[in-house]
């Protein structure tokens, strides 16, 4: 009698029952190859036939998965034709487990059906911070702002950047300063577009233009010497320079603070100097409305100034005299004119 023990499919023996054995010794066999072969395949519990080939379950030949990996599929509804999708796929573990906890539905994954983008271009859309840019990255938006920390260029045959929507609100560029701020914007309340300081319109305006494009200064225009070519000037005013009593000795006619000035000669002598003219070749000159300038000893004029015939101009010791001034060399010679003795009819 030749009957193996046998529990597993590689304990059996080839050429048991042999031939001279009896039909029980076979019927032992029968038996014996019913429980190898519940022991062998034990997960095979249901009663649904596998209908894998010998090809699909050679696949499975070398996995090294183990028991906890392969049980990752267990409950997975997707067909045949489904799980080929990832026939060919190169992706690592780790690639792989980035999609590990997501929630996109079926149709949401095949938003990217046809995509050709490289991982270099998907990887665009990784971005560190909302709102701000970043190289190689996508420009996002966050909580209505977005921040560019680099240049930015707008090239094209003819370039535009329109900044507003038509709606009733302020537009401006802010120039975000250390110290101080500056704008360029449209307000919308005047319907002026205002440059000056700050971040705010209607504060510290330094140029507003209506739309007949006339233009308010808020401040005053240094032009540091230089020239403002066939200006039409109306309704204007100069500048006072008012030095009040001199008090004698020596007096500064200061032309940086004033090209028409005022003075009472209320003491002793007073000595004029006359500082800060234009430079050599531009004319500078100056008004200036003396009072009482023969008394208390007089005033002593520069010894620069020219007059007529050469001889100083006598002046009122109780009245207004107005004496002009003017230069073209910077100062090194200048030319007095005078009326004498100004009063009402």
């Amino acid at each position: 009698m030749a009957k193996e023990v046998a529990t597993y499919i590689s304990q059996l023996t080839a050429t048991n029952p042999v031939a001279s054995d009896s039909v029980s010794v076979g019927d032992d066999h029968i038996r014996m190859l019913k429980t190898v072969l519940k022991t062998q395949f034990s997960g095979l519990t249901g009663t649904t036939a596998v209908t894998a080939s010998e090809a699909e379950m050679n696949l499975i030949d070398g996995v090294t998965s183990t028991t906890a990996e392969l049980n990752i599929l267990d409950g997975v509804t997707s067909t045949a034709a489904e799980l080929n999708i990832l026939d060919g796929v190169t992706s690592t573990a780790a690639e792989l487990n980035i999609m590990d906890g997501v929630t996109s539905t079926a149709a949401e994954l095949n938003l990217l059906d046809g995509v050709t983008a490289t991982t270099a271009e998907l990887n665009y859309l990784d971005v560190t911070t909302l709102g701000t840019s970043a190289d190689s990255k996508a420009l996002t938006q966050a909580s209505g702002a977005v921040t560019i920390a680099a240049d930015v260029t707008i090239s094209g045959t003819t370039p535009l950047l329109t900044i507003g929507d038509a709606g009733a609100e302020d537009t401006m560029v802010v120039f975000d300063g250390n110290a101080v701020d500056y704008r360029i914007g449209l307000d919308d309340g005047t319907d002026k577009l205002e440059i000056g300081a700050g971040s705010a319109h209607g504060t510290t305006s330094a140029i507003a233009i209506d739309s007949a494009a006339d233009m308010t200064l808020g401040g005053y225009i240094n032009f540091a010497d230089e020239q403002a070519i066939r200006p039409e000037i109306k309704d204007y005013a100069e500048t006072v320079n008012a030095i009040g009593n001199t008090g004698g000795g020596t007096q500064s006619i200061d032309l940086s603070l004033g090209n028409v000035v005022t003075a009472t000669q209320n003491t002793s002598a007073t000595t004029y100097t006359f500082d800060n003219p234009s430079a050599t070749g531009k004319s500078c000159s100056f008004t200036l409305i003396l009072t009482n300038g023969a008394s208390n000893s007089g005033t002593v004029w520069p010894g620069a100034v020219d007059w007529k015939d050469g001889t100083e101009p006598t002046l009122t010791s109780s009245g207004v005299d107005i004496l002009n001034f003017m230069t073209v060399d910077g100062g090194t010679i200048w030319y007095g004119f005078h009326s004498v003795d100004m009063k009402s009819p």
